[in-house]
């Protein structure tokens, strides 16, 4: 099950679990649909994966599963992975 984290880890917006604006890669690294597209160019800067947007939970679920609460922030490494 996915972690639903609340932030960006770029600029720590805050993506709420419904949010349209996250965008994860396979590793459910977290980020805004700004610095996913502006400054990551639809890449991970952490594994090198694609950067696509995060799934919903449905409300009923996410009762019983809540989104987490640990935040993950990491600016200086919010680059661009060269190819």
């Amino acid at each position: 099950m996915l972690e639903l984290r609340p932030n960006c880890e770029c600029c720590d917006r805050d993506l709420p679990p419904g949010s349209p604006d996250a965008r994860i890669c396979s590793y459910e690294c977290t980020f805004c649909a700004e610095c996913a597209t502006v400054r990551l160019h639809g890449t991970c800067p952490n594994c090198g994966g694609e950067l696509v947007r995060r799934p919903s939970r449905p409300a009923n679920m996410l009762a019983k599963h809540p989104a987490s609460t640990r935040r993950v922030l990491k600016p200086a490494g919010c680059q661009a992975v060269s190819t």
